[in-house]
């Protein structure tokens, strides 16, 4: 492991110091490495479409939306390579949320993202990407979360 030695203007130093504090940090490097981590990840996830990621889709929508329903199942049956899973939750007697788990090309995901949130009646659709590195192991692909390091041999 590395040590790295920084400066930070006062202000900065301080809202990062508030930011360890309100988020619950142990200490100033698990933060740090976090921000990093989220940089380098939304990084790779822009210049490199067609790289794996994970993904949750959420969103509200209203159930008595004339055939609205259909659509967004119809959706998902269309991109079946794309989800993994689906949670449906009734909120009240009109509107739902879904999460839906979703795998694959990060370019793939995020076209398949839009499309769901554009549906007329989806509201507060939300997508949160996790850059992923492929590697082959027993004749199948493995993903592992890309941290924007080299992976460490398992001992």
């Amino acid at each position: 492991m590395k040590r790295l030695t920084m400066s930070l203007d006062d202000d900065l130093a301080s809202a990062f110091e508030a930011r360890v504090r309100a988020r619950g940090y142990q200490n100033r490097s698990e933060a740090f490495r976090d921000l990093l981590r989220q940089d380098l990840g939304h990084e790779r996830l822009r210049e490199r479409p067609e790289a794996p990621c994970v993904a949750t889709l959420s969103y509200v929508y209203n159930h008595h939306q004339r055939q609205l329903a259909r659509r967004l199942a119809e959706l998902q049956h269309d991109h079946h390579e794309l989800t993994v899973a689906a949670t449906h939750v009734h909120l009240d007697h009109e509107h739902c949320i879904e999460t839906l788990i979703l795998r694959g090309a990060t370019g793939a995901v995020r076209e398949f993202a839009q499309s769901v949130i554009a549906q007329p009646g989806v509201s507060h659709g939300q997508l949160h990407l996790v850059p992923m590195a492929a590697s082959r192991a027993h004749g199948h692909e493995h993903l592992a979360p890309a941290t924007g390091t080299r992976r460490q041999p398992r001992r």
